[in-house]
């Protein structure tokens, strides 16, 4: 099958939750299918795009002299886009160079399917003309920013969040009532979805992970350290490294004063790296987190906001690490309370879970052990691509005359 592949703001390296999934997801069906993969994204320098192909049939890449990032700029167009009520999450990037490009690109290329991924790049697709097109939606957009409004106390921001959210709840409502299939990752977004789609063209598709790379580290753990892993410039990280490091770690370190807490993860804004101390390491962008979340004795998910499922919890549980998670934090993922995760929303619950774990090496490799099997006999991203693929083949075949 010759299938298109459709992403807004790059996909390698995969080093982000939806490009994780993405990529993963495309390294299998490209073992089956010829995949062309359409890009577009902020221009920057070591273009991993630029270099070939990798495992695509085809790799089409548009940078985009886009703003600097949190630069008055951005904030300017951002307004700009916001004001005519429109999303600047998705019309930041349509360019009319990425519109020509894609347009030739369709009109000299034979496809069997589309694979529309997130809602970014919705606005470029041709709805219900051949061949079918597929949004595979990480998360509820609208949702993300909507929890942000809640929790946020800037004025500024508060507003910001507030015409995002709606103007990507109509987004999300229109091209998911257009879409030939709409694929999710947990049953959550897929009953949210239902209220705009009939369910015979929606579908879940279970998170997963490589258990072959993320792995119980031979090392042994530091004691008394906590780790967060993610992309620091995503708000639902930044306000969670910074809410735990604000309400829940003076409560660690009022048992366990020598207790540190590692953020790891690729752009802290300044107000992350204020948080930087003896007791508090933030890292910026490392190689590779593993021997971080295999060091440290606890790994910490403190999310107050967010959508769809955080893959970086997987892969702390296919490492066999104890992990302390908010409901939000693990909403979408197959877990169970007490048993491989453990999960506590109030600051003072987390902290006194923390605590609990830091202090019990026997309790962190029970949990560490469960949460390794779950992952490893159910969660492996062959399966993910496989219940994909199905879907594909479904929807071609269905488009054929």
């Amino acid at each position: 099958m010759r299938l298109l592949w459709v992403k807004a703001g790059g996909l390698l390296p995969p080093d982000m939750g939806g490009k994780i999934r993405s990529y993963q997801i495309l390294k299998q069906l490209a073992r089956r299918h010829e995949v062309t993969l359409f890009t577009f994204y902020q221009e920057h320098p070591d273009d991993q795009h630029l270099r070939g192909p990798d495992v695509f049939a085809n790799l089409v890449a548009v940078p985009l002299p886009l703003p600097p990032r949190r630069s008055l700029r951005e904030y300017a167009r951002a307004a700009r886009i916001m004001a005519a009520g429109k999303p600047a999450t998705v019309h930041k990037f349509l360019y009319p160079s990425v519109r020509r490009r894609y347009a030739e690109l369709i009109r000299t290329t034979p496809l069997d399917a589309i694979v529309c991924d997130f809602i970014v790049p919705a606005p470029l697709m041709r709805w219900h003309t051949p061949p079918p097109t597929i949004l595979f939606t990480h998360n509820v957009e609208a949702q993300i920013w909507e929890r942000h409004y809640k929790i946020t106390s800037d004025p500024f921001m508060k507003a910001a969040c507030w015409l995002e959210a709606r103007a990507l709840a109509r987004t999300e409502r229109r091209y998911v009532g257009l879409a030939d299939h709409v694929l999710t990752v947990s049953e959550k977004d897929h009953a949210f979805f239902l209220r705009y789609v009939e369910p015979a063209r929606i579908s879940v598709i279970p998170t997963g992970v490589d258990t072959e790379y993320f792995t119980p580290w031979a090392e042994p753990e530091q004691a008394d350290t906590m780790v967060f892993t993610g992309s620091m410039d995503w708000m639902p990280n930044e306000d969670g490294v910074t809410y735990f490091a604000d309400k829940i770690l003076p409560l660690v370190h009022s048992e366990i004063p020598a207790a540190s807490f590692w953020a790891v993860g690729r752009r802290p804004p300044r107000r992350v790296q204020a948080l930087a101390s003896d007791r508090v390491i933030v890292t910026g962008a490392v190689d590779d987190i593993r021997p971080y979340l295999g060091k440290a004795a606890v790994c910490v998910v403190p999310l107050r906001s967010g959508s769809g499922t955080r893959i970086k919890i997987f892969e702390a549980m296919a490492m066999g690490k104890a992990v302390v998670s908010t409901s939000m934090g693990a909403e979408g993922l197959p877990v169970r309370s007490g048993v491989n995760i453990i999960l506590a929303d109030d600051p003072a619950d987390f902290a006194e879970q923390a605590v609990r774990l830091l202090r019990d090496p026997q309790r962190r490799a029970e949990l560490g052990r469960a949460a390794r099997a779950l992952v490893e006999e159910n969660y492996g991203w062959a399966s993910a691509a496989s219940i994909f693929d199905d879907i594909l083949i479904a929807c071609a075949k269905a488009s054929r005359p």
